[in-house]
């Protein structure tokens, strides 16, 4: 039997104040979690829903020496334009705060200190890189060098961006510190460890026998990790930034960030709550529910409720409905790429269409498996389901009302049995909503509620009111009222989802109440009560705006392709000797045509000062052959010969690859006499 909770806590996973958000994170953590917590709002339960910004960290001091300002700086910047971001969308926080306020480092501290004089830590005492010009220890991502399995000459000490592969610092080649240039030293300091293993049987009873209905991708990684068995992990590092470790000895050492962050959600919420913030973290009748992505599964599951455990008075999570991750036109959104939609610039670029974006992502939820957001798909969302199905509809029942009944709810008379089983429907769309949303099912919840616009669009297609108009006004009256107690569930039945297009169709409506046991009430809207005049809740998006985004993509990916080209390995090497086997010439190119059936092949010509040659090249898809009629190229003079589709080719036309792949002819800068040679 499911357990009933008085009350709920609702937490979202704290943005890094390093940069703007985006639109995965909105899709990921914070539109799932602003309709739970608006659907249990209107329920009239007692529920809050806490969110901050993630301020310390390797991140925001990589940052901020990169601009040559203070991590502070850094932090105050970001925290600003996430926090209007979220507003701007409508994320309905209780309170947003930070972990560089006051009571937050107080709160992290004594957390710690109160493990600390349990006993609960490890101490330990390991080698780390450390940079003997700046005088101190190195986290992973100030620290660059040759990836052991790529040779990516720019790998991090944590990961090889290039190849995808998870690394130690010392598995770096020739490993170099950001800050100095220097070569880092390996040198000995203490740390403080959870010892994770300790409450390893302790997870696998709690999760994976008591937990069973948590997401098969939350469910899979929690009991992937306690399989291969928990170890102890650091919780304090060596660094300038962060909540300082409070005991004896532990100076230039901070609380590491995983430690230090998740405890933000109860900082923030004794920021909100003074005198009664425990009822929300200690008292079990309180559901505490974490909206998180994939990548913060292991904290919010595994590592962060045996921190609670560990301290011994804080309840533990009772869902964790992680989301996986969004990609962005079939490649996966990364900040250092600038690939992603900001939100701050999509307000910019579609001003006032909050929801529509809202309703998007919803109905794309990466909430079991990798989503794609595409341009294209935003716009054939807007244009055949928001202004097509749902504005639609809420425009034909108001103008009809206005055409008919002078903007005033008509009385209605008998009902036939087409009308109760169209008012009978509502019912079971709120339950089949309810069920949904109850289960952190949120693309299926949305979809439900646009089954009601559909239902309404229905019954005005197969009633036909106009056509009534000229002999029955009665049964027309009966029509328009029905179909506005449809709009006016509409209303209700899509606060959580898409709360400004809901306050504008109740500002129509003109409906002061909205409350979700309204939902499927056929008698929301009072005979003769007058309503406002038919605004549009919806606009078509056109081609040209869908356009703008698309180029920007593609601007950007080009940019990407110059800033991170990075040149071949250089191969073995060879002896003198073999390099002056080698015969390169300078040749006039006297013709040059496309090879027959062959999309890669030039055929030249070529006066090489010896009576001339002829040459088969791949580079039919990088020039017109028009375009090298009369250069001077250079050319390998003694290679072998060799047939290409039927072409007899004596000799190589040399080319350098570019960053995107474009192969370019190598020419000298000046004219020589045809038949010189490359020296």
């Amino acid at each position: 039997m499911e357990k009933k909770f008085k009350r709920t806590l609702v937490t979202t996973a704290l943005p890094y104040a390093n940069g703007p958000v985006h639109i995965g994170h909105l899709a990921g953590v914070y539109v799932p979690a602003d309709i739970y917590t608006r659907y249990l709002r209107l329920k009239g339960e007692d529920v809050i829903m806490i969110g901050g910004s993630d301020e310390h960290g390797v991140p925001i001091t990589i940052k901020a020496r990169k601009e040559g300002v203070s991590p502070q700086d850094i932090v105050d910047r970001y925290h600003k334009l996430i926090k209007e971001s979220f507003e701007e969308f409508g994320i309905s926080f209780d309170i947003y705060s930070r972990t560089t306020s006051e009571i937050h480092s107080k709160t992290a501290s004594e957390f710690f200190r109160k493990l600390y004089d349990k006993g609960e830590f490890i101490e330990k005492v390991t080698e780390q890189y450390y940079d003997e010009e700046a005088q101190q220890f190195l986290a992973d991502r100030y620290i660059t060098g040759t990836c052991p399995h790529c040779h990516n000459e720019r790998a991090y000490g944590d990961q090889c961006e290039a190849c995808g592969s998870s690394l130690n610092s010392t598995d770096l080649i020739d490993p170099k510190s950001t800050i100095s240039g220097s070569k880092p030293v390996l040198r000995k300091t203490k740390h403080w460890y959870l010892p994770l293993d300790k409450w390893e049987s302790f997870m696998r009873q709690w999760i994976l026998e008591e937990h069973k209905e948590w997401r098969p991708n939350v469910y899979g990684q929690c009991k992937s990790w306690i399989d291969l068995g928990l170890q102890p992990r650091a919780v304090s590092r060596d660094l300038d930034w962060g909540v300082p470790v409070p005991v004896e000895g532990a100076e230039g050492k901070v609380l590491y960030v995983w430690f230090d962050a998740p405890i933000g959600y109860i900082s923030n919420t004794k920021e909100l709550l003074p005198d009664s913030w425990e009822k929300y973290w200690k008292d079990p009748e309180t559901k505490l529910v974490h909206f998180i992505g994939k990548d913060n599964i292991v904290f919010h599951c595994i590592i962060f409720p045996a921190m609670l455990k560990a301290e011994g008075s804080y309840i533990l999570p009772d869902n964790v409905p992680a989301n996986e991750f969004l990609n962005l036109e079939g490649d996966k959104i990364s900040t250092s790429r600038n690939w992603a939609v900001w939100l701050h610039e999509y307000l910019r670029d579609f001003p006032g269409k909050q929801d529509v974006l809202r309703y998007v992502l919803t109905a794309n939820a990466p909430e079991t498996k990798d989503n794609d957001f595409t341009w294209k798909d935003f716009q054939v969302r807007n244009n055949s389901e928001l202004v097509a199905i749902l504005g639609n509809f809420i425009n034909r029942a108001v103008v009809l009302t206005h055409k008919y009944f002078e903007g005033k709810v008509p009385a209605r008379a008998a009902l036939t049995d087409y009308d109760n089983a169209t008012i009978a429907e509502i019912s079971k769309i709120k339950a089949d909503i309810e069920n949904n949303l109850n289960n952190y099912r949120f693309r299926d919840a949305q979809k439900e509620a646009m089954n009601l616009a559909r239902l309404g669009n229905k019954y005005l297609a197969e009633t036909e009111p106009w056509k009534l108009a000229k002999t029955d006004m009665e049964r027309v009256a009966t029509i328009m009222n029905v179909a506005l107690q449809i709009a006016a569930n509409i209303a209700v039945a899509f606060e959580p989802f898409l709360p400004f297009s809901a306050a504008k169709i109740r500002r129509i409506l003109h409906m002061e109440n909205c409350q979700w046991d309204m939902l499927g009430n056929d008698n929301l809207l009072e005979a003769g009560k007058e309503l406002a005049e038919p605004e549009l809740i919806f606009e078509k998006i056109e081609d040209d705006a869908i356009e703008a985004q698309i180029k920007r993509l593609a601007d950007i990916k080009e940019a990407n392709k110059r800033n991170n080209w990075q040149a071949a390995p250089i191969r073995e090497n060879i002896e003198f000797d073999d390099f002056t086997k080698l015969d390169i010439r300078v040749g006039k190119v006297l013709e040059c045509t496309k090879v027959p059936k062959a999309d890669k092949l030039l055929q030249f010509r070529i006066d090489d000062g010896l009576g001339g040659r002829t040459i088969v090249s791949g580079i039919a898809q990088h020039y017109a052959p028009e375009d090298l009629v009369g250069k001077q190229v250079c050319f390998v003079a003694n290679l072998a010969p060799r047939k290409l589709r039927g072409i007899e080719s004596q000799g190589m036309i040399l080319s350098a690859e570019d960053a995107d792949g474009k192969l370019v002819v190598i020419t000298p800068a000046n004219d020589v006499a045809p038949g010189s040679e490359v020296k």
